[in-house]
């Protein structure tokens, strides 16, 4: 009997934890065998096993997918607003849309702030400890600093002095400037010089104005840039009528050609998400949960709670239920946890919503190239989590001032749903729009490292949900344009 598609993606995923974890375990074997030549073997084959995983995994099949992102988004843009009868029929759409987004990534970051300050997974005892080692550390600190300087580092109101807290956060920032980390820290402490008004002129009106084939160009593409020139394109044509129809012939039947590539992709996709996992778990492990549980555990349970609020969504506002959901979006979901990229899961997203959820590709075609640029449900929810968490164990410290407040709540609620907004819907993107978050309520970047050893863990969930999410947006506003649009819609 032949195995379905979906199937062989969780046959892939389970053989790729097993794999993971025996190469985790040849790793681990490495760094404590006695016999110096069969520890330098035993290293030399873990390091060559993790080299071609991720080349078969992470390099070839996500960089394949993402390869056909830039013009799937331009041509099913494009295809979509010249299906529209008039401009009326895409304002009705857009703004139903936006409604969604809006409305789901605020209840998203709700349910973040109420699972965290609810379960406190940062006054829990493996959290204690970890503040427990930073006062220590911070006392160090204290006294290196009045050695070096001949000043007191506190003040006589027992505040730290502006002149320690300078100096302090030169040499914390300094302990990433190498190692496996630096390139991460690196993009966090260039986001730090950025003002929220920066990021709002650099990371979304610039690029909707940006040249449109530099953002064809980009890696990765510029997607505000390609979805505003693609509707600026498609409205274009709907005026001129006539003369513009072989260039709407065009971008239909590109639309067409790159969903015939996304099926090629597909059929290796279960191999290289085996390769994508055993890479995962070969290079984490399952220690890094050790201090961190409480706040996996935490980001996993609210995600869970909006996962449960979609459904509920989809099944009475869209008129789909959880079964045939899940049928429907079933490979978008494995690929989307998998690789931890929206984007590169995009050509599967619209595969699946048009041809297994019967959604009208004059809806999908708009909503979900946009939702996967600017709906980060899974992210805003983690964004919340992490920053009050890191509070909740460190608030209080030499260089963390901030405590929780209402005010402070507030400031996180705010500024998570806006740095949602902004986040490339690409792997880690989230630490990035959390140095948003995080110099809203001041709490200084070489915190956020922290929380790097379960990221990659906690980004399959929040990507997942983030096409979850899209998925059931796209699901509702064709339930709700099913008259205008004048196409059935199974329920």
């Amino acid at each position: 009997m032949k195995l379905k598609l979906h199937n062989l993606i969780f046959v892939g995923m389970a053989g790729g934890v097993g794999v993971g974890l025996g190469l985790w375990y040849l790793g681990e074997s490495a760094q404590t065998t006695q016999d110096p030549q069969r520890a330098a073997t035993m290293a030399a084959a873990y390091e060559h096993i993790l080299w071609w995983l991720n080349l078969l995994g992470p390099t070839i099949f996500i960089s394949a997918l993402k390869m056909i992102i830039a013009p799937l988004i331009f041509a099913s843009i494009v295809a979509g607003v010249t299906s529209l009868p008039n401009m009326k029929e895409l304002g009705a759409i857009g703004w139903k849309t936006m409604a969604y987004y809006i409305i789901t990534t605020t209840i998203a970051v709700t349910i973040g702030l109420i699972c965290v300050l609810t379960i406190q997974p940062g006054k829990k005892a493996a959290a204690k400890s970890l503040r427990a080692d930073r006062i220590a550390h911070l006392d160090t600190r204290r006294v290196e600093f009045e050695e070096l300087t001949g000043t007191v580092a506190l003040r006589e109101d027992g505040e730290p002095s502006n002149e320690y807290l300078v100096w302090l956060a030169e040499l914390e920032s300094a302990q990433f400037a190498t190692g496996d980390e630096a390139r991460r820290f690196a993009r966090l402490a260039t986001a730090r010089e950025r003002t929220s008004g920066d990021m709002f002129k650099q990371d979304i009106i610039l690029p909707l104005i940006t040249n449109p084939f530099t953002s064809l160009a980009a890696s990765p593409p510029n997607a505000l840039g390609l979805i505003f020139f693609a509707l600026l394109l498609g409205l274009a044509c709907i005026v001129v009528g006539e003369p513009a129809r072989p260039l709407i012939s065009f971008f239909h039947s590109l639309n067409a050609v790159i969903l015939q590539v996304t099926h090629w992709l597909m059929s290796i996709s279960p191999f290289a998400i085996a390769c994508i996992v055993a890479w995962l778990v070969g290079e984490k492990g399952p220690a890094v949960f050790g201090n961190l549980g409480w706040y996996c555990g935490t980001v996993i349970g609210g995600i869970v709670i909006h996962v449960i609020i979609l459904l509920a969504i989809a099944r009475i506002v869209g008129g789909i239920g959880p079964l045939r959901l899940w049928r429907g979006i079933r490979e978008a979901w494995l690929i989307a946890f998998s690789t931890r990229s929206s984007a590169a899961t995009l050509p599967v997203t619209l595969a699946c919503a048009t041809e297994k959820l019967k959604v009208s590709p004059k809806v999908a075609n708009f909503s979900i190239p946009v939702g996967a640029t600017v709906n980060m449900d899974g992210t805003a929810l983690y964004e919340g989590v992490a920053i009050i968490f890191l509070i909740q164990i460190y608030g209080g410290l030499d260089d963390v001032s901030i405590t929780m407040t209402a005010m402070a709540t507030f400031l996180i609620f705010i500024t998570a749903v806006l740095a949602s907004v902004g986040a490339a819907a690409v792997p880690d993107a989230g630490l990035v729009t959390m140095v948003l978050v995080a110099s809203a309520v001041h709490l200084p970047i070489y915190y956020i490292p922290l929380i790097f050893a379960v990221d990659a863990f906690l980004d399959m969930f929040r990507t997942s949900t983030n096409v979850l999410g899209d998925t059931v947006g796209a699901i509702v506003v064709n339930r709700l344009e099913r008259k205008r649009l004048g196409e059935p819609v199974a329920s």
